[in-house]
């Protein structure tokens, strides 16, 4: 099957619902999207028409988001378009959804500071949860209680980072090793 793959870049317009669904964690919110095109009559850029967007991420990408983006902010979205037709109250009516495979700040309209999340196999999950956080720091050679130790993808640990404890980072935390535990 032959899918349109779609890049775009816009401003969140409504904040991130996300779920636990059947199949993993889902996430969803609206994208809109406004060309910008230069004016010659006016000698300056001008706003085009506005195009809104259903965003759909799935598992660990919707948990992330969740955790990651606010209403305003602006991102690049790169994923599958597809287009729905439906007839509600007599209405026919279009949608038009991205099942988003990528998800970015837009960096050409600000700065943003990525933290890798670790990936928790149940049977890690399940283990750990029973070890208090000294004994997972003495464990993971940990001194402060603002570093933490990130695995590289294939599991091999690459250092400490020096980091501020957040509300915000907790709940990605939290949020990430739910949806990824799930089988």
């Amino acid at each position: 099957m032959n899918d349109t793959v779609v890049t775009v870049v816009g401003n969140v317009a409504t904040g991130v619902e996300f779920r636990e669904s059947a199949s993993g964690g889902v996430a969803r919110f609206r994208f809109a999207v406004t060309g910008r095109r230069w004016d010659r009559q006016k000698n300056g850029w001008a706003d085009g028409p506005t195009s809104f967007y259903t965003v759909w991420a799935w598992r660990t990408l919707g948990a992330n988001l969740s955790a990651s983006v606010s209403v305003g902010e602006p991102l690049v979205v790169h994923g599958r378009l597809r287009v729905r037709e439906d007839e509600r109250e007599g209405q026919r009516r279009t949608s038009v959804e991205i099942d988003a495979v990528a998800v970015g700040h837009d960096l050409t309209r600000g700065t943003a500071a990525f933290r890798r999340v670790t990936r928790a196999t149940p049977s890690l999950t399940e283990r750990h949860k029973s070890a208090t956080e000294g004994e997972e720091r003495g464990r993971a050679g940990l001194q402060g209680p603002d570093q933490v130790r990130i695995p590289m993808p294939d599991g091999t640990p690459d250092g400490t980072r020096d980091r501020a404890p957040d509300a915000a980072s907790a709940s990605a935390r939290a949020l990430v090793t739910a949806s990824t535990a799930v089988p």
